[in-house]
């Protein structure tokens, strides 16, 4: 399994929180960018993150002048991090909930930064669905638990810790199925409500 550490760019380029929008913008430009990452203050304080959106959302449509707008006065922080240990899959699902696109990775220092473009170009979703891997894992451990109880006998504790993992990847794979059943009627609510004279809308009451 991927990890946000395999998929990251560890090239970040940060920005003082001090600085002016119109430098943030300069350096975005300059290094075609959507994003910089905040530098801290001191070692206790924490990361920030300022995205074009910021820019545009919160400078450029009230008509500010860049170069009097700091980047302190726009970002956000503290802003969500992700750990370089955290699986793809659910990178994915933090980027889902949140609404974010893109994160710094830090484990007591700043490694990189992950976006949805990482995750789409770089990881092996494509080669290797998490929902696949799940149900091969699911019949191993059945496998092996089957053995190991053969084995030590069916009132063993290791015949039972067996059987707990074969539990715990099963609750794992249902979450992942329920959720993403979730998500679709969301998603068909959201289309009916748009398109309510469409034929698969006008019997579908909510």
């Amino acid at each position: 399994m991927m990890k946000a550490e395999d998929i990251m760019t560890k090239d970040v380029v940060t920005i003082r929180g001090s600085a002016t929008v119109a430098e943030a913008v300069g350096l975005m430009k300059e290094k075609k960018l959507r994003a910089l990452v905040v530098d801290h203050r001191h070692e206790n304080d924490a990361y920030g993150i300022v995205t074009e959106t910021d820019i545009v959302y919160k400078v450029t449509a009230y008509g500010k002048d860049p170069k009097q707008v700091r980047v302190y006065e726009i970002m956000s922080k503290p802003c969500i991090v992700v750990n370089p240990d955290l699986g793809v899959e659910y990178v994915a699902r933090l980027f889902a909930n949140t609404g974010i696109h893109r994160a710094p990775v830090i484990q007591g220092k700043l490694l990189g930064i992950i976006s949805i473009t990482d995750i789409l170009t770089k990881s092996d979703f494509v080669e290797a669905p998490k929902a696949l891997l799940l149900e091969e894992r699911i019949q191993k451990a059945i496998e092996q638990s089957r053995a190991i109880c053969t084995e030590q006998g069916a009132y063993s504790k290791a015949c039972a810790a067996a059987w707990d993992e074969v539990e715990e990847l099963q609750a794992e794979a249902a979450h992942q199925k329920a959720e993403g059943m979730v998500s679709a009627k969301v998603s068909f609510e959201e289309y009916c409500k748009e398109n309510p004279n469409a034929p698969e809308c006008r019997n579908y009451h909510p």
